[in-house]
């Protein structure tokens, strides 16, 4: 038989209500009495009923997450990482995720409605943002709390948490430079996507403030085939770049392909340090994912819609630094 909060109340010498104030509101239980009814759980190996719980706290104790499909062109993702650190955030609030797909954006908000208004979760972390996104005001109208990763441009309203991915880029072109190149080239997303754009800045503005002219600025598709094609292009040009920052690690395990296939050497610098980066000995910027998982939580569960606390030093944005890990991709002659 497990154990029981009257057990616990009889193995510690007090009322069944003193045991629900150390489980619930510990603040009201003196320190002496509430180390007592402590041992007590420890002793007896007492597990309080979570269900139980949450109906009388009219909380589920879940957060909804659309899980994203697996990119088939990429050889490395930051994804499980993240999704691996929003779960221990959350276990560390006594929270924890409920996984959900969606076809599309539309959808994924028509879920989370359709979870919250079931008392099935407390709110929801968003994913990849960009400019115009409809989740968040959606979201909002429906009163639905929620916390963001990445910007949209319009985030006054909802509490985000976001990468400097300008000063990642910009770091890696410093880094180069400071290894004498002086013709440092960037390949990245698409024209037009709000972090492609950044990580281009971060890049730009580093050129700019050394004093050294941009090198060539090639896009494409996030795949290794991509890189190794753009790569191609930037080392048959009659003025050939020494080194290059790529937006990910895919793009910059693809140009790594193009330099050996021709025999070339070039300096590689790839983002989001994932485990294809250790691999390859390829320099990386590595974002905070843990950190941003720990902030994504308490945003969310202490955020304007939710019915948790509001701590006065709790910043509705958060904006973290990354860091550059060097490794031979970008230092071998």
């Amino acid at each position: 038989m497990q154990p029981t909060v009257e057990d616990v109340a009889r193995e510690a010498g007090v009322s069944r209500q003193t045991v629900s104030n150390v489980l619930n509101a510990p603040e009201r239980v003196r320190p002496e009495t509430r180390e007592r009814v402590e041992a007590a759980i420890a002793k007896l190996g007492y597990r309080p009923n979570r269900v139980a719980q949450s109906l009388r706290a009219s909380s589920s104790r879940m957060i909804g997450y659309r899980i994203e499909p697996v990119h088939p062109h990429a050889v490395g993702s930051i994804h499980d990482r993240f999704l691996h650190a929003l779960a221990d955030a959350g276990r560390a609030e006594d929270h924890h995720l409920l996984l959900y797909t969606a076809d599309d954006l539309s959808d994924e908000v028509a879920n989370a409605l359709a979870l919250h208004r079931a008392g099935a979760i407390d709110g929801i972390v968003l994913y990849g943002l960009h400019a115009g996104d409809p989740r968040p005001p959606a979201l909002l109208e429906q009163r639905i709390p929620f916390a963001a990763f990445g910007r949209t441009g319009h985030d006054d309203a909802h509490p985000w948490v976001d990468v400097d991915n300008a000063a990642g880029t910009a770091a890696a072109t410093r880094h180069l430079a400071e290894a004498g190149h002086r013709r440092v080239a960037f390949v990245g997303y698409p024209r037009g996507t709000d972090v492609g754009e950044r990580r281009a800045e971060g890049w730009r503005s580093a050129l700019d403030a050394l004093g050294l002219p941009p090198g060539p600025d090639l896009r494409g598709e996030d795949s290794l085939a991509t890189g190794a094609h753009l790569g191609a292009r930037l080392l048959d040009d009659d003025d050939p770049p020494t080194a290059v920052v790529a937006a990910t690690d895919t793009l910059a395990a693809g140009l790594l392909r193009a330099a050996r296939d021709r025999g070339a050497r070039l300096a590689v610098v790839g983002f989001d340090d994932t485990p294809t980066a250790a691999a390859l000995d390829l320099s990386s910027v590595r974002q905070p994912i843990e950190a941003v998982g720990h902030a994504m939580i308490r945003a969310l569960l202490n955020g304007p819609l939710s019915n948790g606390p509001k701590p006065d030093d709790l910043p509705a944005a958060r904006l973290l630094h990354p860091e550059l890990i060097v490794r031979g991709s970008s230092t071998t002659p």
